[in-house]
């Protein structure tokens, strides 16, 4: 997977992470339903960006975010439910 920066921004209840590279934008967007629970709503990768691991780069960054934060995340969004499958080490840091 290659490194990509990655920001947040948060704007009350709602919040995305965002990766931009090379002038194209990906993005998690999630809903704080409390200071202890995260629903991950929905990944958006645009084409130009699949299968560089951008999507998993957005996914592992809330994970570590919640980590750091003691939150624990509820995988709505359907590829943030098939990275969870795919990555058991994860179960600390979500809630199914």
């Amino acid at each position: 997977m290659s490194e990509f920066a990655i920001t947040q921004e948060v704007d009350g209840s709602k919040g995305r992470n965002i990766l931009r590279h090379d002038g194209v934008e990906a993005e998690l967007t999630y809903s704080i339903a409390s200071d202890y629970l995260t629903i991950a709503d929905h990944t958006a990768v645009p084409d130009s960006l699949r299968g560089t691991g951008a999507g998993l780069a957005l996914v592992t960054r809330m994970v570590s975010d919640a980590r750091k934060s003691s939150v624990k995340i509820a995988p709505l969004c359907p590829f943030v439910n098939t990275q969870r499958r795919k990555h058991p080490d994860w179960t600390d840091a979500l809630n199914v």
